[in-house]
């Protein structure tokens, strides 16, 4: 994210070299009272786990076909645990029974840091409105995309057993 101008003074920022290496050019006040670090935003994704299948959902936005882990941001003051099933009972509706850590993962193209979560969970499926719909996939069936949360889905499988082959959007 690029800023214009201090929080701090209202002046306009200036680019500058990183104190610390002098390679990275940061955002920074001429009167030095703020620096923009612009580090990675931390993002929650969840296998989720749910009748023997993986759910995958659509996203209201997105086109016809194109179905993804459920993912969203880590708010001030929750565990990245606690977060996790926050977001999943937030767009399926459903409980999170077992959470564990699959792995992080960064994703630079949007400035995140992926924690992703195998979360076994129970209930009735009730998307959000963000939702548009939801798929229940076999696990054998799962094809990981190569980018944001479908590495982790891919490294989820393998552990399971499976030899997944990425794909465009998740299922071959």
């Amino acid at each position: 994210m690029d800023l214009r101008y201090c929080p701090v003074c209202a002046k306009e920022l200036t680019q500058r070299a990183d104190a610390d290496d002098g390679q990275k050019l940061r955002q920074a006040c001429p009167d030095e009272h703020w620096v923009h670090w612009n580090n990675p935003v931390p993002v929650l994704a969840a296998i989720v786990e749910y009748q023997d299948r993986v759910l995958l959902a659509r996203n209201a936005l997105w086109p016809e076909g194109h179905f993804a882990l459920i993912a969203g941001f880590l708010e001030r003051g929750e565990s990245p645990e606690i977060g996790i099933a926050r977001e999943v009972a937030e767009e399926t509706g459903l409980q999170a029974d077992q959470v564990s850590l699959v792995g992080v993962y960064g994703f630079e193209r949007n400035n995140q840091l992926i924690i992703a979560y195998h979360v076994r969970a129970s209930g009735e499926v009730r998307l959000s409105p963000e939702l548009a719909e939801f798929k229940l996939v076999k696990h054998e069936e799962i094809s990981p995309w190569p980018a944001g949360t479908g590495p982790a889905l891919f490294d989820w499988l393998r552990a399971q057993g499976y030899q997944p082959a990425y794909s465009e959007w998740g299922v071959g």
